[in-house]
């Protein structure tokens, strides 16, 4: 038995065709209603509509990345308890299509982060980084937010101060652009005064608050994925920290084993993201894997170079400082466990995440960071082989 493997789609918008991803070898289709405003059901006849375009192409619908949560829900105010039924009637609706495996990430106002969507590798190939000093200097000197020293050393401030002085104003409006970039699917960023007011809305939420809000999140809607045959795969925060003062939960070894013990249940699961969990220098991420291996719902697998400062960049597949073969392995070992049980989560499906922007599609300025299709295929490519030989040691 080997992972399914999938794909990220965007839906009938995204640059990349299903007859493109054909060519990949990919079986499976990762996506999501991008079209649905957050916090409203999501219908049968909208869940099957696209689930036709899915099967029409001959693949399968294999998991819905994300049905995303509203933030009245994280902040616990406002319409969160309408917000919460519409998830449950959202997840129930999802299983009477035959669609199993939801992620969704509980990332207060932005979604993953980076300082530069445009870096290029050592190849030629255009990658995405994360420079701690340079969205310190966002913070302090262009978002200007409110008490955002109190967040840094004065060595760190220092350092952010001689970032900003040295940026022209076309590089400060590009990085402005980028941290505010928005949801993966949009190429739409928030301003600034847009910004400033959803930051505001968190305050006196600190990371107890924020965990508890979760906690409750997680109580009211495990019971209603275990009816229904759902399983649910919370991904990691990206990166792995608390950023602009708010704060990030889904993080560390210790945040895992609180989300996983906040419900006793293999319907309560993670999404493993090498990569968002990567980032952290101090995770060690063969030991989280092996150490939540049974609730592991859905595997997302990429690899970057990292330091202690929390910098980070992304790198091919197999290189970097994540160790791919031994998570491959341990999950591998995994999923052979399930399937001698008969679990029905035993097929484990898996995605190559984030790819580098190759020559060929580089003229091309309406693919989102990180989603090319010849970086991902390339990723794939490699995972799959990868994946081949750990089976093959399996047999002797």
């Amino acid at each position: 038995m080997a992972f399914e493997e999938t794909w990220r789609w965007f839906g009938p918008k995204d640059q990349i065709t299903l007859r493109e991803i054909k060519q990949t070898g990919a079986t499976g289709i990762v996506t999501a209603l991008h079209q649905i405003p957050v916090g409203e059901v999501w219908t049968v006849d909208e869940i099957l509509k696209r689930k036709k375009i899915v099967e029409d192409e001959g693949f399968t619908w294999s998991v819905v990345e994300s049905v995303p949560v509203h933030e009245d829900i994280k902040k616990q105010s406002g319409k969160f308890k309408v917000y919460i039924e519409n998830y449950k009637e959202t997840i129930r609706n999802l299983s009477r299509c035959g669609i199993n495996i939801i992620c969704y990430n509980f990332m207060p106002v932005l979604d993953w982060s980076r300082t530069d969507l445009n870096v290029m590798y050592k190849d030629g190939a255009i990658t995405t980084k994360f420079e701690s000093d340079t969205f310190a200097a966002f913070d302090l000197f262009i978002l200007k937010r409110e008490n955002a020293e109190n967040d840094y050393t004065s060595e760190k401030i220092s350092r952010a101060k001689k970032v900003f002085e040295g940026m022209s104003e076309s590089q400060k409006s590009e990085l402005q652009k980028t941290i505010l970039f928005g949801l993966p699917g949009s190429l739409e960023a928030y301003s600034l005064d847009e910004f400033r007011s959803a930051l505001k809305q968190y305050d006196g939420i600190g990371h107890n608050e924020l965990r508890a809000n979760l906690s409750y999140f997680l109580k009211e809607v495990t019971p209603i994925a275990e009816e229904s045959g759902v399983y649910l795969a919370i991904h990691p925060d990206d990166p792995p920290w608390s950023l602009l003062g708010l704060p990030r939960v889904v993080g560390s070894k210790d945040d895992l084993q609180f989300i996983l013990d906040s419900y006793q249940s293999n319907h309560n699961g993670l999404t493993f993201c090498s990569g968002s969990l990567g980032a952290g220098f101090n995770n060690n991420l063969t030991d989280i894997a092996k150490s939540f291996s049974d609730r592991i719902n859905f595997v997302h697998l990429r690899n970057l170079t990292r330091d202690a400062d929390n910098n980070f960049m992304e790198s091919y597949h197999l290189e970097g400082d994540v160790d791919i073969y031994e998570i491959m392995k341990t999950l591998l070992t995994e999923q052979r466990r399930r399937a001698a049980h008969g679990q029905l989560n035993a097929r484990m499906p898996m995605r190559p995440d984030h790819g580098h922007l190759m020559l060929a599609e580089q003229q091309n300025k309406n693919i989102y960071p990180g989603y090319s299709l010849g970086g991902r295929m390339k990723g794939l490519a490699e995972l799959r082989g990868m994946q081949t030989a750990i089976l093959r040691s399996f047999e002797n």
